[in-house]
Parts: C-alpha cells; sequence; structure tokens
C-alpha cells in the first residue's frame, strides 16, 4: 500500500499530461466572415469576389483543400507560410491581387500542385528553389510582379510543365541550361527581365514549344544553331545583345530579331 501511496502523485501528472496533450485543432475556420469545415471544405472559389486585407495564416488550418482560387480580388500583404500546410492542394491561384513580399519557401511543400499562378501582383525577392518540389506542375505562372535574383536551376525538375510565364520582372544572370528539360513545354516567356549571358544550346531540346518569348533582356552573345530544332519557328528575341552570323531558321525572318544592341560583337 504504501508503494500505491508514492506512486498516485506520478500517475495524477501523467493523468494531467494526457488531458494537456488533447486536440486542439479547429474543425471551423472563419475567413472574410464566413465559417467553414475543416474536415468538409475541399474547394475554396472566391473568384472576382472583392476581397480586402491579408490571406490570414489561419487559411493553413483547410488541409484537404485541393482547389484555391483568390484570383482578382484586392488582397494585400505577404503570403502567409502557413500555405504550406495545404498539401492536398493541386490548384492554387492567388494572381490579380496586390501581395507583397517573397515567395515563402513553404510552397515547395505542395507536392501535388499541378496549377500555381501567382502573377500580377507585387512579389519581391528571389524565385524559391524549394518550387523544383512541385514536379507534377503543368502551369507556373509568376510574370508582372518583382522578382529579383536568378532563374533557379531547380526549374529544370518540373519536366511536366507546359506553360511557364516569368515575364515582366527584374530577373538577373543565366536562364539555366536545365531549361532544356522542361521537353512538355508550350509556352516559355523571360521577356522583359534583365537576364544576361547566351541562349543556352539546350534551348533546342523544347520541340513542343509554339510560343518563346525572350525579348527585352540583355542576352549576348551567338544564338545557337539548336534554337531551330525548338518547336517555336518564330522567337521572339529582340532588344538584347545578340551578334550575328544567326541560325537559318531567323535569317530569313530578321525581324524577329528587332533591335540588338551588337557594339560588343567582334
Amino acid at each position: 500500500m504504501k508503494k500505491l501511496y508514492l506512486l498516485l502523485p506520478i500517475l495524477f501528472l501523467i493523468y494531467w499530461g494526457c488531458e494537456d496533450e488533447k486536440d486542439t485543432t479547429p474543425t471551423e475556420v472563419t475567413l472574410w466572415g464566413v465559417v467553414y469545415s475543416v474536415e468538409n471544405t475541399t474547394e475554396l472559389n472566391l473568384y472576382n469576389n472583392q476581397l480586402t486585407g491579408s490571406i490570414p495564416p489561419e487559411l493553413g488550418n483547410l488541409t484537404n483543400l485541393t482547389w484555391l482560387d483568390l484570383m482578382y480580388n484586392e488582397l494585400t500583404g505577404e503570403i502567409p507560410p502557413e500555405i504550406g500546410n495545404l498539401t492536398n492542394l493541386e490548384w492554387l491561384i492567388l494572381s490579380s491581387n496586390q501581395l507583397t513580399g517573397p515567395i515563402p519557401s513553404e510552397i515547395g511543400n505542395l507536392t501535388n500542385l499541378t496549377y500555381l499562378d501567382l502573377g500580377r501582383n507585387e512579389l519581391t525577392g528571389e524565385i524559391p528553389p524549394e518550387i523544383g518540389n512541385l514536379t507534377y506542375l503543368t502551369v507556373l505562372g509568376l510574370g508582372y510582379n518583382q522578382l529579383t535574383g536568378s532563374i533557379p536551376s531547380e526549374i529544370g525538375n518540373l519536366t511536366n510543365l507546359t506553360f511557364l510565364n516569368l515575364e515582366y520582372n527584374q530577373l538577373t544572370g543565366v536562364i539555366p541550361p536545365e531549361i532544356g528539360n522542361l521537353s512538355n513545354l508550350i509556352v516559355l516567356s523571360t521577356r522583359n527581365n534583365e537576364l544576361t549571358g547566351e541562349i543556352p544550346p539546350e534551348i533546342g531540346n523544347l520541340t513542343n514549344l509554339s510560343y518563346l518569348y525572350l525579348n527585352n533582356n540583355q542576352l549576348s552573345g551567338i544564338i545557337p544553331d539548336e534554337i531551330c530544332n525548338q518547336g517555336d519557328s518564330s522567337p521572339r528575341l529582340s532588344n538584347n545583345q545578340l551578334c550575328p552570323p544567326y541560325p537559318s531558321c531567323i535569317e530569313d525572318y530578321l525581324w524577329f530579331l528587332g533591335e540588338q544592341d551588337t557594339s560588343d560583337c567582334d
């Protein structure tokens, strides 16, 4: 009996410790004045709904979401890192708002995504390399922001991409040769950035391209002959620093070259 008395304080602590570990996960989430069930909400389509303010971090509790569309609203502030909790998402559309700050690295947790559009905001910072985790992506739209830094080589992991839009940012550095891994691309646009260096010959691997926009950058050197292998026979290359001689597929369509600064060409 004495031993039992000695054990009672320990049993008491264990009991209350278990009480403290009770599941506190909410069953409901209130977003913009509407209550949503955590268990039953699989799609949230608030497209063009005049939403204002920031994206609430509580959104990350709706872990059964497969579709989230907040396009064409007036949302401000940063994309909350809690977005990375929505690991069942297949579509994520936050475009055409006024979002600022960086793309959170937690976006790389959304490995089931097939469609990601963050375009037409005011996002800054670099494209996180974790975006290379999203290997099911078919559409990636990051255009019309204020993104800086280089295009991460990890983008070459996204071999299911058919649409890649990075236009109208402030991206610098070279076009990574890993871009040639994206053999399913139909549209590739990096126009209106500050990209430098040569066009990688791996661009010729993109035999399914219908649209190639590299214009309005600071690309230099010789255009590789391999550009004639890629699917777009009319690549837009104007307003760069590309040097002659030009590949045979472009010679007859020199207007695609437009103005070139050849002052540094041999």
